[in-house]
């Protein structure tokens, strides 16, 4: 089984589509190991993200990711990684494919719902930065 790291963003949390969110993940086949709701702080944030740092976007997302509470998930799947990356669709929503989350739900690229784990080696990274092993349930 592999595993990815989900962040329903702010604007999910703003616009009560997490329970939306969520059922579609779940009818996707993908099971929740794990999920909470925080409140980044700039430096959790500048952490998750640095990756991007220094690029023209760094601030602005850094802003988009403290301004809301946010809800990190834990997915479990065969092919998690590529198959929820299918499930959202591309970064910006005027380029994402019909009936994908972003396409239905995002307002931007910037502002564009959901975080999905590009590979399965972030994806472990990713789970490892919000959730302790001890925090993810075990296969049922």
């Amino acid at each position: 089984m592999e595993r990815t790291l989900v962040i329903l963003k702010p604007d999910c949390v703003r616009k009560e589509l997490i329970g939306e969110v969520t059922r579609r993940i779940q009818d996707a086949g993908f099971r929740i190991r794990a999920l909470k709701m925080v409140s980044l702080s700039e430096k959790e944030a500048e952490g998750f993200y640095a990756v991007h740092e220094g690029k023209p976007f760094f601030e602005s997302l850094i802003a988009f990711m403290t301004g809301g509470p946010c809800v990190p998930m834990v997915l479990e799947k065969e092919n998690a990684v590529d198959d929820f990356r299918a499930l959202i669709g591309a970064t910006d929503p005027d380029e994402a494919d019909e009936g994908t989350i972003r396409a239905e739900f995002a307002d931007s690229i910037e502002q564009n719902i959901v975080h999905g784990s590009d590979s399965p080696e972030n994806g472990r990274r990713e789970v490892a930065y919000f959730f302790p092993e001890h925090e993810i349930a075990a296969h049922s």
